[in-house]
């Protein structure tokens, strides 16, 4: 079960997809959820860890929020007062978003950063996909 988080724990932060982020290129935040980790927000429940997925208030789907790190993730909700994450690695990502693609209607990285992006789960599934290179 996670715990809950500090805004500046080093071990909750994705710098391949910060670093993405910070450049707007979509084809390196696709090369940083394949080779790299993002963060996960959970929701404040007891049992086993559950990911949370938000909503607009009149919406029929989810919007899936992905974090490069733990900091950007208790900027968008600072008057909660148990934060709790998960890093997830590319296969983990995939598993939960082909299990869930048919409520999610978007993945949104970093919403209360400064260089937000938002991608369709179609999109993001096909991204991570893709195989990767040979070394």
């Amino acid at each position: 079960m996670a715990r809950p988080i500090s805004a500046d724990d080093r071990n909750y932060s994705a710098p391949m997809l910060a670093a993405a982020l910070a450049k707007q290129d979509t084809a390196e935040v696709a090369l940083a959820l394949r080779n790299g980790k993002v963060v996960v927000p959970l929701l404040d429940v007891p049992g086993p860890d559950q990911v949370r997925v938000f909503r607009r208030d009149d919406a029929d789907k989810y919007m899936l929020l992905l974090f490069s790190s733990a900091e950007n993730y208790v900027k968008m909700v600072p008057t909660e007062t148990n934060q709790r994450v998960v890093m997830y690695d590319g296969p983990a990502l995939l598993d939960f978003l082909e299990q869930n693609q048919g409520v999610i209607e978007a993945v949104i990285f970093d919403l209360a950063g400064p260089e937000a992006m938002q991608a369709e789960p179609a999109e993001v599934i096909r991204a991570l996909k893709l195989e990767r290179p040979s070394s």
